[in-house]
């Protein structure tokens, strides 16, 4: 094999938006009310390979939000990447995974949310920054502590 055969490469093929919902379950009177909604948000992230050097990463945002128990809208959107992967080291291809690629997709799905809800007929909502590192770590202390586990979609 020759040397630039063995370089490790990493590429963003293709980004998108995989999957997007807005749900205003009491519209329209949630448009003639004053109100000051709580907001709450949910980031989450999974990634895997699908291909030999490809790997999809994928980024969730949930956001809800309530006056009260009145949910005012739920917002969700699913923004995704396809990044081609080469000879890089299998302890560096986690945290490229898990902290790379999402901080690379998050502009992307910030944009999504706020144009999501601003369509909504709701002002923008601007996502905060995400220190996807402190979530990888966290979640690597979490399995870490738990042991190996086996996962049940509910």
């Amino acid at each position: 094999m020759s040397e630039e055969q063995q370089q490790p490469s990493f590429q963003i093929e293709k980004i998108y938006v995989k999957d997007v919902s807005l749900e205003i379950p009491n519209a329209p009177q949630v448009f003639v009310q004053q109100v000051q909604p709580q907001l709450e948000v949910q980031i989450n992230t999974e990634g895997g390979q699908f291909a030999e050097g490809y790997y999809e990463v994928s980024v969730t945002a949930t956001v809800t939000a309530k006056s009260g128990e009145r949910t005012l809208f739920l917002a969700e959107a699913v923004q995704a990447g396809i990044f081609s992967v080469r000879n890089v080291p299998e302890q560096e291809l986690e945290p490229l995974l898990g902290i790379g690629c999402p901080t690379i997709l998050f502009p992307y799905l910030r944009e999504t949310i706020s144009d999501l809800i601003t369509r909504g007929g709701f002002p923008p909502v601007l996502l905060s920054p995400v220190s996807f590192e402190a979530l990888y770590l966290q979640r690597a202390q979490q399995q870490s502590a738990a042991g190996p586990k086996i996962e049940v979609a509910r």
